[in-house]
């Protein structure tokens, strides 16, 4: 019980369980001494917890009459609803750090009745992803509220960023929005240094610093959206451009919107996108029920021949007679 936090908590509790224990007392079964319990005292004071301290042959610390800690009451729809949270967020990468996933849902489990706790730690080791666990660089969990309560607030902030090559920068941003996406954390905002919108990878941001600065998100901006399309044009080998002959808003649900950018027009739908790969693209391409037209490049032609090929081919093979 080194740590000064674990005392105070445990100061709580013995005001809880036990009304009118002297200083001395306190002391005694917290491992201090009087004057450190007169400061853990102050601390939940400043928390808004009422202690009395009461002088006297039968003085003492306790908590105000009828002031009870509020016991955690779940319904099993609720616990089951936080429990699975806990565990989506540590699959994808949403978490700051397992361990901090890992603790909060011990603690939970903890204090759950005995006929809740079973149910609910059958589901946590039965439960299986499609997908497998996102090992993403967590970013910390300071930075992290920091820069959310400074996009409420419309307060710009500076940062100190390292770069995918290691250059370390310090800028001033305004954070319009914190973005989490395929198990990474991301803040897009205006930079002042570079005078543009830019988006960050927030587990690269060592820390925050709040600044005098106050600034307005522009109407109708949807950080979610400039997200997706800065990931879209990243550098890769080919550009690609296909018109689907077929509904926008079906297009869309069938397609990554991280990867692609959909414009609708009188022939049909207009998709851009950039690919290492065009063996993929096709695939992509042919798992569409629209007629599509493509404009490039020619290799992606290609690639839907050679793709077609191997279709062909698949379907005339004949399978092999086994002997009875």
């Amino acid at each position: 019980m080194s740590h000064p936090l674990t005392r105070v908590l445990t100061l709580l509790e013995l005001l809880q369980s036990n009304a009118g224990l002297t200083g001395g007392e306190l002391a005694d079964r917290l491992g201090t001494d009087v004057r450190t319990v007169r400061r853990y005292v102050a601390h939940l004071r400043d928390l808004g917890i009422p202690v009395e301290a009461e002088r006297g042959r039968f003085g003492g610390y306790r908590l105000a009459r009828g002031y009870r800690m509020p016991p955690l009451v779940l319904t099993n729809d609720e616990a089951l609803a936080v429990v699975l949270g806990l565990l989506a967020a540590e699959r994808l990468g949403m978490g700051t750090t397992v361990l901090a996933g890992a603790g909060a849902r011990a603690k939970i489990e903890r204090v759950l009745p005995q006929a809740l706790r079973e149910p609910l730690a059958a589901m946590r080791e039965t439960l299986h992803f499609t997908a497998g666990a996102v090992s993403a660089q967590a970013p910390g969990s300071g930075v992290l509220l920091a820069l959310a309560q400074a996009s409420r607030a419309g307060a710009t902030v500076g940062i100190h960023y390292r770069s995918r090559r290691q250059d370390r920068t310090e800028r001033d941003v305004d954070p319009y929005g914190v973005v989490f996406h395929t198990g990474r954390w991301y803040l897009v905002g205006h930079d002042h240094l570079r005078d543009d919108l830019r988006t960050f990878r927030i587990d690269r941001i060592a820390s925050v610093a709040p600044r005098t600065r106050a600034f307005a998100v522009p109407d109708g901006f949807d950080p979610v959206a400039h997200l997706t399309a800065t990931l879209a044009q990243g550098p890769y080998r080919w550009q690609v451009e296909v018109t689907i002959h077929g509904p926008l808003d079906e297009i869309a649900r069938r397609l990554p919107r991280t990867a692609v950018t959909l414009t609708a027009g009188p022939a049909g739908v207009l998709m851009q996108a950039r690919a290492e790969r065009l063996d993929g693209m096709a695939h992509m391409l042919a798992s569409l029920e629209w007629p599509f037209t493509v404009h490039g490049p020619d290799e992606l032609r290609q690639a839907l021949k050679d793709l077609a090929g191997r279709l062909a081919a698949a379907a005339e093979r004949q399978p092999e007679v086994l002997s009875p």
